[in-house]
């Protein structure tokens, strides 16, 4: 317990100064992926022509470029390089969210939108490959949580303010002005981070002592002692059934956020404008289950229930959604729970690379992880947009991605039992003390 007092002693400037940076920059970058379906709301798919089927196709499409940096990202970032490689980043989804505002057609939409993926596709894995080297474990679901936050903020932010840039000035101004705005994010980015406590002038040297000590510590608790490969890596179980854990949890999450205002709208009547504050109660509710369940799984170092349970939640609420058509508040108090749960995993879920995997691969870990879950992004509006086309409803989409939600659930119950305890099995005693 002595390990516990001498953590509440340390200074905690790393937090206002890593997780402030970090949400800003992404509250962007998901800001200029989701836009996207208040375009589709606003006009644009009658001004482009486009059917149901084709924008869940754009919508989707982002996440095939998307594929590309994020091994690189994470492996770029776990030698030391993301301030730069995340500044450069930022700079390229500006321009290229931008662009989209002066697509002239369907095909230059989907080109622009699979290069806004290529862009963004580094970011997050190396955002979370530097949070690791700021936060050990014991406060590392927090860390993560207070990040992921930035995903219902960004939401919550694009919903008012894209609905009332396109009812004044139309569907491509959201793009130009959103795009912009990311743009100038660098000026806030560079000054602010540093890629590990050993680079921050800014810290303090007692907080930059304890942090260096003990995040090597942690490390090393969590060596299997074997010889570390990217070969073996890809032949690990574990990182497969995070793979589909996550492309599952995706398929729900991107399916929900790209058509939340079409059901929305399809289910109140009303304009753009109200559509768009209709959507900020779901994302505060997300803040407030992020948060819960990153505190919890802290408190618990049960990271596997704590993924579980989201994941449920989410499939149940958004079933039961479609089960009230015509009783407006209650499908619309269900998609409020669907809010709780849409991002509640995910802070909790990240802990699991470095815990699995030994740190010298972790970040490649996460790219693939990243990578391949993020599929379920493209499938998820993908799959809702055909369904619209086919059956002419949004409900049978809604099944689907229910679905998928579940067998998420199923496939994170059977990850090992490490990740229950969060204590590694050859942790020292010490180390036991304090939860790690």
């Amino acid at each position: 317990m002595e390990s516990v007092m001498l953590t509440r002693k340390i200074p905690n400037k790393r937090w206002m100064r890593i997780i402030p940076a970090a949400v800003i920059v992404y509250i962007f970058s998901f800001m200029d992926r989701t836009n996207f379906g208040f375009a589709m709301a606003g006009g644009m798919n009658e001004e482009l022509g486009i059917t149901a089927t084709m924008a869940g196709l754009a919508a989707g499409i982002f996440f095939v470029g998307y594929l590309f940096l994020q091994f690189p990202g994470g492996h770029i970032a776990e030698k030391g390089g993301a301030k730069k490689f995340i500044a450069v980043s930022i700079v390229a989804f500006g321009v290229f969210a931008m662009a989209c505002g002066f697509a002239k057609d369907i095909w230059q939409m989907m080109v622009l939108r699979f290069l806004l993926g290529v862009a963004e596709g580094g970011v997050w894995p190396a955002i979370l490959v530097m949070l690791s080297h700021w936060f050990p474990n014991e406060e590392r679901a927090r860390a993560n949580a207070l990040f992921t936050m930035c995903l219902p903020l960004a939401t919550m932010i694009t919903g008012p303010i894209s609905g009332w840039i396109i009812a004044a000035w139309g569907w491509r101004w959201v793009f130009i002005i959103e795009g912009a705005i990311t743009i100038a994010l660098v000026a806030i980015w560079w000054p602010m981070v540093s890629d590990r406590p050993e680079n921050a002038k800014w810290l303090s040297n007692e907080e930059r002592d304890y942090l260096v000590a003990r995040i090597k510590e942690e490390q090393l608790a969590f060596q299997s002692g074997e010889p570390v490969s990217y070969k073996k890596l890809i032949r690990d179980i574990n990182l497969w059934k995070l793979v589909v854990v996550y492309f599952c949890y995706q398929v729900g999450i991107y399916g929900f956020a790209m058509w939340l205002p079409v059901i929305l709208k399809s289910l109140t009547k009303m304009g753009i404008t109200y559509i768009g504050l209709l959507t900020i109660l779901p994302y505060i509710a997300a803040m407030i289950g992020i948060y819960v369940f990153g505190v919890l799984s802290d408190k618990h170092m049960n990271r596997k229930l704590y993924t579980a349970i989201p994941l449920a939640g989410f499939a149940l609420c958004f079933y039961l959604s479609t089960q009230f058509d015509n009783q407006v508040w209650i499908a619309y108090t269900f998609l409020i729970g669907c809010g709780v749960f849409f991002e509640a995993a995910c802070g909790v879920f990240w802990t699991f690379p470095p815990m699995l995997f030994p740190s010298e691969v972790a970040g490649g870990a996460r790219g693939i992880i990243n990578a391949l879950g993020n599929m379920g992004g493209f499938f998820g509006p993908f799959i809702v947009g055909w369904c619209v086309t086919k059956f002419g409803s949004t409900n049978i989409g809604v099944y689907v991605l229910s679905a998928s939600l579940l067998i998420g659930f199923i496939t994170a119950l059977t990850l090992p039992e490490i990740t229950s305890t969060g204590i590694p099995n050859n942790a020292s005693v010490s180390s036991r003390d304090t939860g790690v």
